[in-house]
């Protein structure tokens, strides 16, 4: 059988599951739009309602502007948000340096596979396109059609395997690591805003529509 995330077939993103603070989030279906909003509330997380196995993950995304000091945005696949056995694979934007973005992947709760990437461009001067490609022998992340990381399953390793929701959030990531990875919250900007569009999933790759599994 062809690997799935080879052939880019994709949709799009028509309804999504907000898992917290839902006035945080906006969505409209007619534009394909999402906005995520991090002020004295917190953040918010969006997420779709099933589950795919393979295939192309892709949106434009503007993270905001000021000073993002602390905050995390990201683009990601998970099977399981919260899950300690979780497989994922990640965009992370670090606010402490927007010119950068970090990917990694997970395996049974396992990361440190970190890699940062120089943008060439300020993530809040415009949208540009972030894209995953999953497929059960490799990985492929791509930034304005560009590849910026290719991973290729090594035999004896493990790889993300377990069917994954799409996610995308905005959250305080001050304490990790004692603000090494993405600073100290400043919030002298706030509120933040974090804009996706033109989000497209695979077709013909979704699972289920349950997240207690």
């Amino acid at each position: 059988m062809a690997d799935p995330a080879l052939h880019p077939e994709t949709q799009p993103l028509k309804q999504i599951a907000v898992d917290y603070t839902p006035e945080a989030c906006t969505h409209c279906t007619n534009s394909n739009t999402i906005t995520l909003t991090f002020d004295h509330r917190g953040g918010a997380r969006w997420r779709t309602t099933t589950r795919f196995l393979y295939g192309t993950f892709s949106a434009l995304i503007q993270c905001p502007p000021g000073n993002t000091t602390g905050l995390n945005f990201n683009l990601y696949l998970s099977s399981l948000e919260g899950d300690k056995s979780q497989d994922e694979i990640d965009f992370e934007f670090l606010g402490k340096d927007k010119t950068i973005v970090q990917t990694n992947y997970y395996t049974a709760g396992t990361g440190n596979r970190e890699g940062i990437h120089q943008l060439g461009f300020d993530c809040s001067d415009g949208f540009h396109e972030y894209v995953i490609k999953w497929g059960s022998d490799e990985i492929v992340w791509l930034i304005d059609g560009k590849v910026v990381r290719k991973v290729e399953r090594k035999e004896g390793e493990d790889f993300p395997e377990k069917p994954m929701f799409l996610y995308a959030s905005v959250w305080d990531a001050s304490y990790i690591d004692e603000g090494r990875w993405t600073g100290k919250y400043v919030g002298c900007d706030a509120p933040y805003v974090c804009v996706y569009k033109d989000i497209h999933v695979p077709t013909g790759t979704a699972l289920d529509s349950s997240c207690d599994s």
